[in-house]
This record gives structure tokens, C-alpha cells and sequence, in this order.
């Protein structure tokens, strides 16, 4: 079931994924981590723009170390949530500063940089470097949880692990970075948090959440689950 999984996403990835970013494909690990540290709480479509002019005023990290803190602040203006803004220039320099503007190569070094967390870790670590380390966003929750049929909520110990565990054991070492962009595309525009798109998806002989009916039920939340519960005893 895990090897059929896997090899549809990386089949679908080849034939059918035509979600175009300008990121996708990058190998400069400064623009990949540019690109998350915009995105994070930010769409796609609004993060764009943001990722073209950042790139354009600091092509290189150094670029962005040297700039003045109310220069960068402008161009980031828009995209709200400052602290990420503070974190990314506090990152920029102590590349410059401790590596010599070269960006860390390694899973631990990316995750010591200020603003960067396991997601970002592992999505940097593996486009730039394919380093075999799986991502966990909304999108791979998602897809996990509806094909393996997991009712385990992911906002809970137990199941940040067991996704942890199941998303590290599904990504083919050799093709890190491939799978895990693919699998985020996958969860973007087939298996869509509204109105998936199940009947055309070639992993649906397969997942447990569309042969049984779940589809609409999971991944699963604690806190929706304790407010529906919440809102059962009102009523009744």
C-alpha cells in the first residue's frame, strides 16, 4: 500500500502536474528558503509577487543581510505577521555573518536558523539538497490522512508522530525533493481540502477515505471534534 502510494504521486507528478510556481525546480537554497518564509501564512497567489520583488531588490542572501531593516520592511509590507520578517533578516545575517553567506547544507544547521521550523527544515534541506527528509504541511495531512484512512487527530502528540513516522516512511530517499514538492502539488489541486477530486485521481482504488465514505471526515482536529461536542450539548 505504501509503495503504491508513492509511486502514484511521483506518476501523477510526471504526467499530470501542471501546477507551475516560480520556485518549483529551484536549487539555490536561498531563494527555496525565501519562498517558505513568504509563504508561511501566506497563499500562493499573494506570496508571489512578494517572492519576484524580494528576488529582484536581494538576489543573493548577503543582499538581504546588508539591507537596511525599514527598506525590507517596505517591500515585505502587505504581507502582514512582522516577526516573520524580523526572523527572516535575523537568519540572513548570521548566514553572512557565521557561514560566510553560504547557506547550511544540513537539516540541523537550516533548523537552527531563526524563523525556520521542521517544515521549513525539511523542505529546504530536501529541494536544495534532496536530502531524505519528508514535509508536513496542511496539504500532506491531508493526503495522508484521507488514503491511509487515519482518524487520529493531527493536532495531538500521538498524531504528529504518527504522521511524522508514516510521512518519513512513504518518501523515496533518492527523490526527496521531487516527492515532496509533488505530494504538496498533489494535495493543492487533486485531493482538495472542498470538493476533491477523487473520481479522476489515480490513488482512489486505494484510499481507504473515498472506498469508505470518509472523504469529508478526515484529517481529523481535536478542537473541531471538542467544539462539535460542545455544540451537542447545547443543543440537546
Amino acid at each position: 500500500m505504501k509503495q503504491f502510494f508513492t509511486a502514484g504521486i511521483l506518476a501523477w507528478n510526471e504526467l499530470q502536474n501542471d501546477r507551475s510556481m516560480p520556485w518549483k525546480q529551484e536549487k539555490d537554497p536561498y531563494r527555496i528558503w525565501l519562498s517558505e518564509i513568504i509563504l508561511q501564512q501566506t497563499r500562493v497567489e499573494q506570496g508571489r509577487p512578494y517572492y519576484e520583488r524580494f528576488i529582484s531588490a536581494y538576489p543573493t542572501i548577503t543582499e538581504l543581510a546588508d539591507a537596511p531593516d525599514e527598506e525590507v520592511f517596505r517591500l515585505w509590507q502587505g504581507l502582514g505577521y512582522y516577526a516573520r520578517c524580523k526572523n527572516m533578516l535575523a537568519a540572513a545575517r548570521t548566514v553572512a555573518r557565521d557561514f560566510n553567506g553560504r547557506f547550511p547544507g544540513t537539516y540541523e544547521g537550516i533548523s537552527a536558523l531563526k524563523g525556520v521550523g521542521a517544515y521549513t527544515a525539511a523542505a529546504i534541506a530536501s529541494f536544495a539538497y534532496n536530502l531524505p527528509h519528508a514535509v508536513l504541511d496542511g496539504n500532506v495531512y491531508r493526503v495522508l490522512a484521507r488514503f491511509f484512512g487515519i482518524d487520529t487527530p493531527t493536532d495531538t502528540t500521538a498524531g504528529k508522530k504518527l504522521f511524522t513516522q508514516l510521512a518519513q516512511d512513504v518518501l523515496p530517499v533518492q527523490q526527496a525533493g521531487t516527492y515532496n514538492q509533488a505530494i504538496m502539488d498533489f494535495g493543492a489541486v487533486v485531493c482538495k481540502p472542498q470538493t476533491p477530486r477523487c473520481k479522476s485521481c489515480r490513488l482512489s482504488s486505494q484510499c481507504v477515505a473515498f472506498q469508505k465514505g470518509l472523504t469529508d471526515l478526515v484529517p481529523v482536529k481535536s478542537k473541531k471534534l471538542r467544539i462539535k461536542k460542545d455544540i451537542s450539548i447545547i443543543c440537546c
